[in-house]
């Protein structure tokens, strides 16, 4: 039985693999870099609302990562949402690409609104809830691209992951504040 598994699961890596291989013959690389950049930008914008200080020192939980984690956690997290954006708009028709880009949109301002709502205006209560839509709309992106992109959504999984995560330290917070 575990034979049949592990055979199965070479099967599936393999097919996996030359699609990845095809892929990258026919990458388009100005679709690339656009995607990367607009990856990149919003996470830029969101880092100028990130303003660690003592404020946050005071309040953060002990089970808080170190900070030098957070942004390699996040560079890596950005640069699989920019390859998730390049795969989207890569096999989705133009007539789609509106909605889709609609809620990469969605994700991007909610993104940035939580660390706005986080560390510039202390409010952690609104940026739980913030939080929240955010991973509703990640979960929406998975769904948008599973048939079509299915790579794009495998690509947000680290990110849905990590915002489960930023949701647990957050709402530990809450729960402090409000004690």
């Amino acid at each position: 039985m575990a034979k049949l598994n592990i055979n199965q699961m070479e099967r599936k890596m393999t097919k996996l693999i030359r699609k990845i291989e095809r892929e990258i013959e026919n990458l388009d690389l100005k679709l690339l870099v656009v995607s990367m950049f607009i990856s990149f930008f919003v996470a830029y914008i969101g880092s100028t609302f990130t303003i660690i200080d003592s404020w946050y020192e005071a309040i953060k939980p002990s089970i808080t990562p170190p900070s030098f984690v957070f942004p390699i956690v996040w560079t890596i997290l950005f640069f699989l949402i920019g390859f998730a954006f390049y795969f989207s708009f890569k096999f989705f028709r133009k007539d789609e690409q509106t909605k889709l880009g609609a809620l990469y949109s969605i994700n991007f301002i909610l993104n940035i609104a939580w660390s706005f709502f986080f560390f510039t205006m202390h409010n952690t209560l609104f940026a739980f809830g913030v939080l929240v839509l955010l991973v509703l709309s990640t979960f929406c992106l998975i769904f948008a691209n599973w048939k079509k992109a299915r790579i794009a959504s495998y690509l947000f999984i680290p990110y849905l992951i990590w915002l489960f995560f930023a949701g647990i330290l957050n709402i530990i917070i809450v729960i402090n504040i409000l004690k």
